[in-house]
């Protein structure tokens, strides 16, 4: 039995006054409690102290020991102790005449870049000259100079006569994304930030060290010279790109977004987001961007009016009756997955729904069914239980890909708690050796075996208890009984567990009942007590309580004529697990009516396309994978912005003559609110057949989507973030890398199923034989590869 035992303290003072603080705080963070701001560069609270800049000198009288310090000390590196008797600039002469001269030094070379700088105005060092500096300076001589700037990836250039060494961005990138690329180099009046010439610096996370520069040496290649702080205007919102559930701040000019920004949020992202989330906001700037709806007339689709493709819209969609299918794709706001949800069961009078363009599986339905859907963030894990867990088990997922802020949090836990990280995959990803991860080798697909039983490569046992967390990723719907495993390793460990899908909506869609099998709030279909309940809530007369069709059944049915008719929302069909059986349904089926903000291969082949707003455009919400609410805000909308979803769904439920009940996100997000907290059936726990591992002399595939990935059309018109994405390569054990031939480095073609590839091969010890990892094609997991190495003319 553990006892709580309380926090010690100690008391202080600080300019006169007292104040009783943690034992251990460092006396700027004692100061900040009081609400007195000490200058500072080198300081971040969320980074290791190193009292480089030594710009936060405070006076210590009383060390609390009764005697003096003799010299100004930095207050970021100084512990408190009882006693102790702090002054600062406000009270201190020697303290203010220390920082006034730390300044005067930082000046003697910092050029006088101010009104071209991207950093001006909001500049720290600045405002802190200004405000704690001398008036003038007493230094005319040359100030040193280099050539600038200098390119430390595509994303982020380096000025770096203006930087004041304070080691921001080295320790961010060696202490929070393990990504130790760039370093001080040099020493004395020569010392510079400088990067590995044979290692350059790549790293997902590399945006953070712009935003944490206190002096506008490090800018971003996309925003640099492109507007002033006091020019833009500021919106709190929420990333789109992944279920991490980032805080953002967006800052638009002349309506549009000029730059993204980490927001402050501790209990989710702290101060960190991805590149992707912060560089990822052009792919509407094309000319693709639909702005009229389009109806297909003898055969070609050509703009009209809302009333017309209302109207086209109806007519096809009556003529079908029941047999049509709803497909939303993982992208949508809470409140449009809702209005699609309701859409769906009271106006087509189906349940043929699913918010899966993806891999997916009979099992996994029953899984979310019964373990994810209708949770609350009060009984699911959070970013903070990570933290504090002993051990923590990946399957199927890699969080420094499909989940950066995981990875991040994942990686704090591991340096600053020691937690143990186990990765149940083929070999350990580069992400997986920065989070010091034991390995459980597992062919593909053969995770549900694994789980059986968990031993790491050293054949150590994996000791699973209720300090142990499951991390589960979507991948695992492809691998036979994974996802039954799973829950049943919950169940008999009493470990936990959560569910981490990629797309920022798809939880979301989930608790809005964007499945075949759910209505929202996690009630069953086939529950008469739910269905009472939801008939009751829509004023709708019945429902229907025959389980639907998931997202393959629905493309294979319109295919074979099964299916007459398909309404389709943000679905890409490359995200498919068969983007052929995709195209086919599409082509096949008589009527379709997509919902879409840009061309693409859906309204190529759709009969009637409404165009629909960004997400910058809207206010809702998304449901991060901890099941926690994150607002998103309007962030810039013009005046010829289109509809939302909601307003559409709407729009088209009235001309077929059934009331949707809901006009805006506001309405939806109030109906849901009052759906939460089911307390009926849930579905039944998986008990999928694992598949058998078998030895196999083949060559197999494991896969699975980069941060940046080449082919995600919410990544489009950025191609600064591409060329910054480490270069898609095949991975090989040394065994497989001799059974074929080929060498570290050597290029390759590879071949799986229809796809043919170049690639350079990296021989990774820590892979099994037998498999190769090919970024990118996670829906051909398991299949046959081929392997054939290049030379000079040909193959070999």
């Amino acid at each position: 039995m553990s006892v709580d035992t309380a926090q010690e303290t100690v008391t202080l003072t600080i300019d006169g006054i007292e104040v009783t603080v943690p034992k251990g705080t460092l006396a700027i963070r004692a100061a900040e409690a009081l609400g007195i701001a000490i200058p500072r560069f080198c300081d971040h609270p969320l980074l290791d102290p190193v009292g480089a800049c030594r710009q936060c000198m405070v006076e210590i009288p009383d060390a609390g020991n009764g005697r003096a310090m003799p010299k100004p000390q930095a207050s970021c590196t100084l512990a408190v102790a009882d006693g102790m008797k702090v002054k600062t600039q406000n009270t201190s002469a020697q303290a203010e005449k220390a920082q006034r001269g730390m300044l005067e030094m930082l000046l003697i070379n910092h050029p006088l870049d101010c009104p071209i700088c991207d950093k001006g105005g909001e500049c720290p060092l600045q405002n802190q000259a200004m405000s704690n500096g001398s008036g003038e300076s007493r230094f005319h001589a040359v100030k040193r100079t280099f050539p600038k700037p200098m390119s430390i990836s595509s994303l982020v250039l380096l000025d770096r006569e203006r930087c004041v060494l304070c080691a921001r961005c080295t320790r961010f990138s060696e202490q929070i994304s393990g990504d130790p690329f760039i370093a001080l180099v040099e020493r004395g009046a020569l010392q510079q930030v400088g990067i590995y010439s044979e290692q350059p610096y790549s790293s997902v996370f590399s945006g953070n060290v712009i935003q944490i520069c206190p002096v506008g040496a490090l800018t971003s290649t996309d925003y640099r010279f492109k507007s002033r702080p006091f020019d833009l205007v500021s919106t709190d919102t929420t990333c789109e790109h992944c279920a991490a559930g980032c805080a953002l701040r967006s800052d638009h000019r002349h309506y549009e977004v000029k730059r993204r920004m980490a927001g402050d949020d501790p209990q989710v992202n702290e101060e960190w987001n991805c590149d992707k989330g912060r560089f990822g906001f052009t792919y509407a700037r094309g000319d693709d961007r639909l702005t009229r709806p389009l109806v297909r007339e003898n055969g070609v689709l050509v703009e009209a009016s809302w009333h017309e493709a209302i109207d086209a819209a109806v007519a096809g969609l009556m003529a079908a009756g029941d047999q049509v299918g709803v497909l939303t794709g993982g992208r949508l706001l809470l409140e449009s997955a809702y209005a699609y949800s309701r859409f769906a069961r009271t106006v087509l009078r189906t349940n043929n729904i699913d918010c899966r363009a993806r891999q997916l599986s009979a099992e996994e339905t029953a899984f979310l069914s019964s373990s994810v859907a209708g949770r609350s963030l009060d009984d699911s894990v959070t970013y903070q239980d990570l933290e504090n867990a002993r051990t923590v088990v990946l399957v199927d997922f890699e969080p420094e890909d499909e989940s950066p802020i995981v990875f991040l949090r994942l990686r704090k836990a591991v340096r600053k708690n020691n937690i143990s990280v186990v990765s149940v995959a083929p070999f350990l990803s580069r992400g997986a050796q920065k989070l010091d991860a034991n390995l459980v080798p597992c062919r593909p697909l053969e995770e549900g075996a694994a789980l059986q039983n968990l031993v790491t490569a050293d054949g150590e046992t994996v000791q699973v208890d209720s300090q142990t967390i499951v991390l589960v990723g979507e991948r695992a719907a492809a691998a036979p009984g994974a996802l039954s495993a799973v829950a049943k390793l919950t169940a008999d460990t009493g470990c936990r567990m959560a569910w981490i899908p990629r797309r920022a909506g798809e939880v979301g869609a989930l608790e809005a009942g964007c499945l075949p099998t759910l209505l929202p709030g996690g009630r069953l279909v086939n529950d008469v007590r739910a269905r009472i309940d939801m008939q009751a809530e829509w004023n709708c007369d019945r429902l229907s309580d025959a389980e639907g069709m998931d997202a393959e059944m629905m493309l294979a049915a319109a295919r074979d004529g099964g299916l007459r008719a398909l309404v389709v929302a943000g679905v890409e069909p490359s995200d498919m697990a068969d983007p052929e059986l995709a195209l086919a349904g599409l082509e096949a089926a008589e009527f379709v009516v997509s919902f879409e903000q840009r061309a693409s291969q859906v309204t190529e082949r759709a009969s009637v396309v409404f165009p629909v707003a960004l997400v910058e455009e809207q206010s809702g919400h998304f449901i991060d994978w901890e099941h926690r609410e994150r607002r998103v805000n309007v962030v810039n909308k013009a005046n010829t912005s289109p509809m939302t979803d909601i307003r559409a769904l709407a729009a088209l439920a009235d001309a077929m003559g059934v009331e949707l009940g809901i006009r805006n996100a506001s309405q939806a997000k109030a109906e849901m609110d009052e759906l939460v907290g089911w307390d009926g059936v849930s579905g039944d726990v998986p008990q999928e057949q694992t598949r058998t591992q078998l030895e196999s002399s083949e060559l197999v595939l494991a896969s699975w989507r980069p941060a940046v990935d080449p082919a995600s059309a919410g990544l489009d018109h950025q191609q600064m973030l591409h060329d910054a994405a480490p270069p898609a390569r095949i991975v090989l054990s040394p065994g497989s890398a001799t059974l074929l031939g080929v060498g570290d480095m050597q290029r390759t073609r590879v071949a799986v199923g229809s796809a043919e590839l170049e690639l350079e091969v990296v021989v990774e010890p820590t892979m099994l034989d037998g498999v190769a990892w090919v970024p990118g094609i996670p829906g051909a997991a398991g299949q046959p590869v081929v392997v054939q190495a290049l030379v000079a003319g040909g193959v070999a």
